[in-house]
């Protein structure tokens, strides 16, 4: 059987550095919900703590902008 999870059971590979280049940018989980929705998300202050710690799925869609907005690349989001 295929389970769709990182080895460490998370349901994304990015949540650990997502919060990372968010709090070296100084800024809060609804201050980058509010910027990603300024990218056309429909996300919120609960997703992102969602993600960050591993509990919601990333769309190709939301690490793209979670790419502008953080000022990063796929790479660094992506590699563990």
């Amino acid at each position: 059987m295929f389970i769709n999870k990182a080895k460490d059971g998370k349901n994304n590979l990015c949540g650990p550095r997502v919060a990372a280049l968010r709090m070296a940018m100084h800024i809060s989980q609804r201050e980058l919900a509010d910027r990603l929705q300024l990218q056309g998300l429909d996300v919120d202050k609960n997703a992102i703590q969602r993600i960050e710690c591993g509990k919601r799925f990333v769309t190709d869609i939301e690490l793209r902008a979670l790419t502008k907005v953080l000022n990063t690349t796929y790479p660094v989001l992506l590699d563990e």
